[in-house]
């Protein structure tokens, strides 16, 4: 389930920004002549990623006993961490998504440049890739390969079909609910990973007193990341309820 809200998530917000993007060019005329920029950014952003990945289960397969384990819980921690953040950077950029990146764009059309066209997508796309290479690397530890690999390609399916259907203007999709209701579930993962982290750091400890931080830290997460989110609900609706493709 986790992999599943995650890729989905991730992909989802990665196949925005590209519909983002070359709409801006259709809308421009420079379709035909820079739309293959934004392919090779995001091509270059998914391949970065997947060596982020390889590379952090290469290092975790090199470990082992105690020192696993810590990797892990550590792991576990920066997760919750990264997807707390993102929860919020969202929730943000919701107003000015849209009008952030057509101005990037406009500076790389500007500059003449293929290269600034490629790099925009690249750092827009490899952001997503590298928190959801993350999170895979978490969730096989928590649900196991065969889980996460399933939930994993079927996030990513169900995303890209989302991205193509709105881009096109097959579906109308109620972006500020999509994010609202993705965020209250991504922040609950992210409390899950913090008590599993903080569990797996006390039983390691062997000290009988750091038992109890675990559910203490992850009601106090719940209670004021929870509240926080729920308290500029409003800044998020007032926000339009989809980016203009087209």
């Amino acid at each position: 389930m986790g992999a599943f809200l995650i890729t989905l998530r991730e992909t989802f917000e990665a196949s925005l920004i590209i519909g983002l993007m070359l709409a801006f060019l259709k809308k421009t005329g420079a379709l035909e002549s820079h739309g293959r920029a934004v392919w090779q950014g995001t091509a270059a952003a998914i391949l970065v990623s997947a060596i982020a990945a390889t590379v952090l289960f290469a290092a975790f397969g090199k470990l082992e006993g105690t020192a696993q384990k810590l990797f892990e819980a550590i792991t576990m921690l920066i997760a919750a961490g990264v997807l707390t953040g993102m929860v919020f950077w969202m929730r943000r950029q919701a107003r000015t998504m849209g009008t952030d990146l057509r101005d990037q764009m406009g500076a790389a059309l500007a500059s003449g440049g293929t290269v600034a066209l490629a790099t925009v997508a690249f750092v827009a796309v490899v952001r997503e890739g590298f928190e959801t290479a993350l999170f895979l690397f978490v969730s096989v530890g928590e649900s196991g390969a065969a889980a996460t690999i399933v939930g994993g390609l079927l996030g990513c399916a169900v995303s890209i079909g989302l991205g193509v259907a709105f881009y096109r203007g097959s579906i109308k999709l109620d972006l500020r609910r999509f994010f609202l209701v993705t965020g209250l579930l991504v922040l609950a993962l992210a409390a899950y990973l913090l008590y599993s982290g903080l569990a797996e750091i006390a039983e390691l400890s062997g000290v009988g007193a750091i038992e109890a931080l675990p559910p203490v830290a992850t009601i106090i997460f719940v209670a004021g990341f929870g509240w926080s989110f729920l308290r500029n609900t409003a800044a998020v609706t007032a926000a339009p309820a989809s980016p203009p493709v087209s």
